[in-house]
């Protein structure tokens, strides 16, 4: 009943800690306002929430990084895939790496192994923390499709590299062939377990609708129980559950383009995914800003038993090592930016020569966020031996604190930074939805025309369908002509009205599977597909009875 309350108690927090954000005078990331309120509870309720490491994995991790694969625009993925993986898995390694040495040498009785998988889970960004605070200036769309793939990416990269300096920690010995060998074993049959149990599961949903109808009710729960499935399985088999869960995502968004659900489920769950999302990552930052007194009274403790006895050396640690993590991301964005223009001009390309407040906002905007708070708290409790994880409390404050401080820095130096911040145009959206929009318009016509002549085939009053028809035919007409729509005045009997609702929704899906089918040629983004998809969904579910 207790842990009830408690998590009831957290999700109110969420819902006022939203409130607060919005009637502060000063605009606030709302992490913040959430790690401030989270510590006004802990300081004043006394809630004692004990976080299991493994549990708080599992309920956090696999549902956030299957989301962030099923939505991720896969178009600018690919594209800029040179830059996405120099950032997420080169400057991962040179992440922990660098930061690494440098905490063992600030700290030494934190184990090198320690400061490894304190580094690698420092090392993931977390891009929704940066579009909160750069509301007030917006990102340009090609910087942040590569912050939100490299977040993708490095999520699982820093999360395997953590694993592995973790166990490193409890067996005291680390091989680099073991390693490699394990890592790609671990990689491999993690992608494979999340792409086949997400196409196992949606082939089946589909056979299964086609035969006895669709719930909508079922079919969210069914994309909400995939994640912990693929996760699960995954962890079973030894392998990255991680990876299982971000491969499952990335293959929900394929398998979507077959356009079996219902309009009215993709909007239900939509809804339920943004709730799911909005949720998730509050009880995350506010759990955080609860456990904050005790951390810093362990971290203290910890401290202490390194030699120092002053606390000013915790927020110093910190500052430090934000400071590393800023100045080792510049080094490695300019020098991909550098090499990237390099292989372009090799390739007869020719690339703007990225200015220094580019990579200064790239460098910056590596905010770090929930994905480094849910990995910190899943470091063990204890050895095998049964003696206290090594540094454990010291680790977490110290990770606690760079995330508040980069989304501090983040939210003062970005909008600065951001204003008039020019990068190279995407590909002609503009120009991709006027092309999927007449597609879509045409594939309507022709779906009307034959369901009208089937439907009035025959009957008396087959000029009424006729007419209906025309009617909702010139509205496409118009729209391909670029031509603003007209409301329509008349009232027509409810015949009528039967009749071209019918029309309206074979028109409706005639547009849906066109835009489906450009997506499947690679003809128009997946993005913009989304866009449009919705737009229709929206339509029908505004039309349907």
């Amino acid at each position: 009943m207790e842990s009830i309350t408690t998590s009831l108690f957290m999700l109110l927090a969420v819902v006022f800690s939203g409130i607060l954000a919005r009637a502060l005078p000063i605009a606030l990331p709302l992490p913040l306002v959430q790690i401030g309120l989270g510590a006004a509870i802990g300081n004043i309720a006394d809630l004692r929430v004990v976080l299991e490491p493994h549990i708080f994995f599992l309920l956090f991790l696999p549902p956030l990084l299957f989301l962030d694969g099923w939505r991720i625009p896969k178009e600018g993925l690919f594209r800029d895939r040179g830059t996405i993986l120099e950032l997420a898995l080169g400057l991962v390694v040179f992440t922990v790496l660098g930061v690494g040495l440098l905490i063992h040498w600030m700290i030494p009785s934190m184990p090198l192994a320690v400061a490894f998988a304190l580094a690698a889970i420092l090392s993931p960004t977390d891009p929704i923390a940066v579009s909160a605070i750069a509301a007030r200036v917006p990102i340009p769309k090609r910087l942040m499709h590569i912050l939100e793939g490299e977040s993708l990416l490095n999520d699982a990269s820093g999360l395997v590299c953590m694993r592995f300096a973790v166990a490193a920690a409890l067996t005291g010995t680390f091989s680099l062939v073991s390693a490699f060998s394990t890592f790609v074993w671990l990689a491999i049959a993690g992608i494979a377990i999340g792409v086949g149990v997400t196409w196992i599961i949606m082939k089946a949903k589909d056979y299964a609708s086609r035969r006895l109808g669709e719930e909508s009710g079922s079919q969210i729960l069914i994309s909400l129980l995939i994640p912990f499935g693929a996760y699960l399985l995954a962890e079973h088999f030894h392998c990255s559950g991680i990876l299982a869960a971000v491969s499952a995502g990335i293959t929900m968004s394929y398998a979507e383009q077959s356009g079996q659900a219902l309009a009215v489920t993709r909007v239900r769950r939509a809804a339920v995914w943004d709730l799911l999302q909005f949720s998730l990552n509050g009880i995350i930052f506010v759990l955080l800003g609860e456990q904050l007194p005790s951390i810093i009274g362990k971290a203290a403790d910890a401290l202490r038993d390194a030699g120092h006895h002053h606390w000013i050396w915790l927020p110093l640690y910190v500052i430090i090592i934000n400071a590393a993590l800023a100045a080792l991301r510049f080094a490695w964005v300019w020098v991909s930016f550098r090499f990237t223009m390099y292989r372009a001009r090799r390739n007869g390309s020719a690339l703007q020569n990225p200015g220094w407040r580019l990579i200064a906002a790239t460098s910056l905007a590596g905010v770090r966020g929930a994905i480094t708070l849910a990995g910190i708290l899943t470091l063990p409790l204890g050895m095998p031996d049964g003696t206290p994880f090594p540094a454990r409390d010291l680790a977490i404050f110290l990770a606690t604190g760079v995330i508040i401080m980069s989304l501090i820095a983040a939210s003062i130096g970005l909008p600065y930074l951001l204003k008039g911040l020019k990068l190279p145009q995407e590909t002609s959206n503009s120009r991709q939805e006027n092309i999927a929009r007449a597609a879509a318009a045409r594939a309507a016509i022709k779906a009307i025309e034959r369901k009208q002549h089937e439907m009035g085939q025959g009957r008396s009053d087959a000029n009424l369908y006729a007419d209906a028809g025309a009617r909702l035919m010139d509205l496409y007409r118009e729209r391909i002509d670029g031509r603003a729509k007209t409301g329509e005045n008349a009232e027509f009997v409810r015949h009528v009205e039967e009749i071209e609702h019918r029309l309206r929704m074979e028109g409706l899906k005639a547009e849906r599977d066109e835009l489906f089918r450009l997506a499947r040629s690679r003809r128009v983004s997946h993005d913009l597909v989304r866009k449009l998809v919705r737009e229709i969904d929206l339509m029908e579910a505004r039309y349907a009875h």
